[in-house]
């Protein structure tokens, strides 16, 4: 039987069920990746991206298109990770603006709201590149467009988009050499079609298991490792988090009013505005007092109240009272203190990596880097947390760089600049090159050019087994990988660091600075300085404990 239409109730069904389909794909996904390194991968970034999405849908109590259209994008935007992630934010982003202004779907809509979604995502990548998810998504723009002319059939239709991201999928080998080196499709295309195959399976009747677990809590500074320590003393019993969908006057100073009251009956509060939702999280020994407080402001939704102290989560609890106490001291720093004119947030990867930065004047670090992408909504948290009128941010990983672009996008009362820095020797670099007495605009500048006088490479371990750039690569190989490639590949680490280097200094080399991971004893990498040491004698030579995981040794060449 024919599909005419899709209303907001077959469409928010469709969401979740595309949103599972990914979860359940994503480390299959994670496996197309051409470099085996042992990263939080497209997969994963991309399903963390679509499950806040489905967190936000799952909350809604007055089902609407519009509000459906708001949940998929805000939810989306705020916790896309990674480039893919954001891409994928972009394309629901796109998608859900042209849906808002309807009751229902039908093919010309369809075919309008797959062609914004394209339009939306190639404006957000500055440079975007063909045989990537931003392809696959343009074929099925363009497949849509024609179809909606010969078909009122949504059933069909969608099939047929289908087939032909398949099709465009399929040949992504042969417009990035890459991937057909290492005989893979593109993992972000990959992804974005598992995710239409789910919502289509559910169009046509097939059951999906729509279980959705409670995603990680956003990434933070200082929240790596907690030691365990003896059983905490729970002040407040109930945790409490719910959304208020705002339907008075809240403003900044309404905002404020909130929070101030929230801390006045309880503590570990996190307060999330974005337009008409509020986002609420507070530990209380009296929930009603925070549910009557909200209730001035609009209706509630996803009202969610655990006692946490017949729950045994005392060490939980321990830790998430000390994060929202530095937290808390911070915002008082802050408020307390006149607002100055440069800010610094920089993406981290370990307690040694946090010290330097510290030590050069960085006010927020956000825990991610490689292991771990952070958020959209990570990068707000840390600007709302840094009282500076221009705030440059350090992504450190080109993988993060376009969420912190989104979070620029997103805020309004401080000047964000976005410096590109795709490794952590280039964040360490670019501060060192900032000068207060320069403009921002200036600043930004001279961060830029300095960025092109480093090097960096780094020492890993092979996760499977692959074939890249004219090396073949098993899993458990020690691999060197330089700032566009594997340049090195061996089964001794300090062997494959030194082969690294080898790649890397030239005759214009000043310096050479080594960072060791936690997988490195100080003796180990006391060795291999002195080795380069020996090798590179024109060179000043510089090793720090960077304390970094998965990476056994970072390199700075400059």
């Amino acid at each position: 039987m024919a599909v005419k239409k899709i209303d907001a109730d077959l469409l928010k069904r469709m969401f979740l069920s595309g949103a599972k389909n990914l979860e359940l794909n994503k480390e299959w996904i994670n496996e197309l990746n051409v470099f085996p390194v042992p990263d939080g991968d497209t997969g994963t970034n991309m399903t963390m991206t679509i499950m806040s999405a489905a967190r936000e849908v799952q909350g809604l109590e007055s089902l609407t298109m519009e509000t459906l259209a708001k949940a998929i994008s805000s939810g989306s935007l705020r916790g896309a990770r990674g480039n893919s992630g954001v891409i994928l934010s972009q394309l629901l982003r796109g998608f859900t603006k042209e849906i808002k202004k309807v009751e229902e779907i039908n093919g010309g809509v369809m075919a309008a709201a797959f062609q914004r979604a394209v339009e939306t995502a190639y404006k957000a990548v500055m440079k975007p590149k063909e045989g990537t998810i931003l392809t696959v998504a343009k074929g099925m723009a363009e497949k849509a467009a024609q179809l909606a002319e010969q078909t009122d059939d949504l059933e069909e239709m969608l099939r047929l988009i289908i087939e032909e991201g398949d099709l465009v999928l399929s040949k992504t080998p042969e417009m990035l050499p890459v991937l057909k080196e290492a005989g893979v499709v593109d993992s972000g295309g990959q992804g974005l079609m598992q995710a239409l195959k789910g919502a289509y399976n559910c169009l046509i009747g097939k059951e999906v298991e729509m279980s959705f677990e409670e995603g990680a809590a956003p990434a933070s500074s200082d929240s790596r490792q907690v030691p365990d320590t003896a059983e905490a003393d729970i002040k407040f019993g109930y945790c409490t988090e719910f959304i208020i969908n705002i339907e008075k006057h809240y403003d900044s100073g309404e905002e404020q009013k909130l929070k101030d009251y929230l801390e006045s009956i309880g503590d570990s509060i996190v307060l999330v505005s974005d337009d008409d939702i509020v986002k609420i999280h507070v530990h209380t020994n009296d929930p009603g007092l925070a549910i009557q407080k909200a209730l001035t402001y609009g209706s509630l939704s996803r009202i969610k109240i655990d006692n946490m102290r017949e729950e045994h989560q005392e060490k939980l609890i321990k830790d998430a009272q000390r994060l929202a106490e530095e937290q808390k001291q911070a915002e008082q720093k802050q408020t307390e203190a006149p607002r100055k004119p440069y800010g610094f947030i920089s993406v981290s990867i370990g307690e040694g990596m946090d010290a330097i930065f510290r030590d050069l004047g960085v006010d927020y670090l956000i825990a991610g880097g490689q292991t771990m992408n952070p958020s959209t909504e990570d990068m707000l948290n840390a600007i709302s947390q840094v009282n500076a009128e221009t705030i440059f941010i350090l992504p450190n990983n080109k993988n993060i760089i376009l969420a912190a672009q989104q979070a620029k996008t997103l805020t309004e009362d401080k000047e964000i600049i976005v410096v590109p820095t795709k490794t952590v020797p280039q964040g360490i670099a670019a501060v060192i090159s900032f000068a207060p007495d320069r403009s921002p605009e200036e600043n930004a500048e001279a961060m830029a050019e300095e960025l092109e006088h480093v090097k960096t490479g780094q020492i890993t371990y092979a996760v499977r087994n692959t074939f890249v750039d004219g090396k073949e690569i098993h899993e458990g190989d020690i691999m060197g990988i330089d700032d566009h490639t594997i340049a090195a590949v061996g089964s001794s680490i300090e062997r494959t660091a030194l082969d690294l280097m080898d790649t890397m200094v030239d005759d214009d080399s000043e310096l050479i600075t080594i960072y060791y991971g936690s997988d490195i004893n100080e003796d180990e990498a006391q060795a291999l300085y002195e080795k380069a040491q020996e090798k590179y004698s024109g060179c000043d030579m510089e090793l720090h404990n960077g304390g970094q995981p998965i990476y056994y040794y970072i390199i700075s060449v400059e």
